[in-house]
């Protein structure tokens, strides 16, 4: 044999094994995927997953849809007073000396209670100044030692009932008249009431040539909390309109750029998309969507829609750890195709 013929078979046989140990290279096995918690399962396109008993605790309330009154009403804005018709100076009856002075500004006294003993120039006999109703001393000007005439000793104000003057836009006074309810609510909220309007003119101070309109109204006032200078607003009811269904405006909620409400379902909460009309600062007319006495969350929907958000965030999870196909491996795709 030459040597070139040995050379050529050399070649030919480690061809050979290099195919056949080709043929028989296995390939590796494919990764284990995820697998779905059978807990974590979706849950139901729209459907938030809320118990009996975790509803309750949520604080989550049902009502039925119905009739209501929705009222039409102006947002004025304004300041308590103190009520002119329940404030009394006092003065001594005659001039004299003050021996002694029993009260100070801010003490509450009730009506004949004593607030001074004034020695009587022409008798030299004491009597008391007492007050004339219940209230507060707002102001004092009495000392011991000195003399009274005719000036006021004692200012007193009944705080069990305030005023209440709302300014008036031009535009908005041919809408407001004498006998119309007010909501009122003080600007740093916590403190409401209502009353009518009993006044309608210009307040202003003598000094203006053309003082703003103001309406007013008397405001009960019997716990004190309602205190001269707290700024308010008003709402005036122009117009009151019963509609035959009507939601809370609590119950509304934006999913997905939709007003929805939430009915309660076998095992939970689903989303329902209502068309809405009228509306005030208490209920909201529902035109589509909703059926009169049907039942809806009144209250506290809000956490049926975070859970409903929850929910859904769990089901994309649960989408995105599916198994998939396993990936075909660098040297299955570079191994040479056995020949045949």
């Amino acid at each position: 044999m030459t040597a070139a013929v040995a050379f050529r078979l050399r070649r030919v046989c480690i061809a050979t094994c290099l195919l056949l140990a080709a043929c028989n290279r296995s390939a590796p096995p494919p990764v284990d995927a995820p697998v779905p918690n059978a807990e974590a399962a979706p849950l139901g396109a729209g459907m938030a997953r809320i118990s009996e008993k975790a509803a309750r605790d949520a604080g989550i309330v049902v009502n039925s849809a119905g009739p209501a009154t929705i009222h039409e009403t102006l947002p004025l804005y304004g300041v308590v007073k103190a009520n002119a018709e329940h404030q009394r100076e006092v003065i001594a009856r005659f001039p004299g000396t003050i021996r002694s002075v029993t009260k100070a500004v801010g003490d509450r006294v009730r009506q004949g209670e004593t607030l001074a003993l004034v020695e009587s120039n022409d008798s030299l006999q004491t009597y008391a100044v007492t007050a004339p109703i219940n209230g507060v001393i707002t102001a004092r000007a009495a000392d011991p030692g000195e003399q009274t005439g005719s000036d006021v000793l004692f200012s007193i104000t009944d705080p069990s009932m305030v005023w209440v003057e709302l300014n008036l836009f031009p535009s908005d006074a041919a809408r407001v008249h004498v006998g119309q309810t007010v909501q009122i609510e003080s600007v740093a909220g916590g403190l409401r009431g209502s009353g009518r309007i009993s006044l309608i003119g210009a307040f202003g101070p003598n000094s203006d040539p053309a003082p703003a309109l103001t309406a007013r109204l008397p405001l009960a006032n019997s716990e004190g909390r309602w205190a001269p200078g707290l700024f308010v607003n008003g709402a005036v009811e122009l117009s009151k309109t019963e509609v035959p269904l009507a939601v809370v405006g609590g119950a509304l909620q934006n999913l997905d750029g939709r007003t929805v409400v939430f009915v309660p379902m076998a095992g939970g909460f689903q989303p329902r998309t209502i068309k809405i009309g009228r509306r005030d600062g208490a209920y909201v007319e529902v035109l589509d969507g909703l059926n009169v006495g049907e039942t809806y969350v009144a209250a506290n929907s809000f956490v049926i829609k975070a859970e409903l958000g929850k929910s859904l965030l769990e089901e994309d999870e649960a989408s995105d750890q599916a198994p998939q196909p396993a990936a075909e491996s660098p040297d299955e795709k570079d191994a040479p195709e056995p020949q045949r």
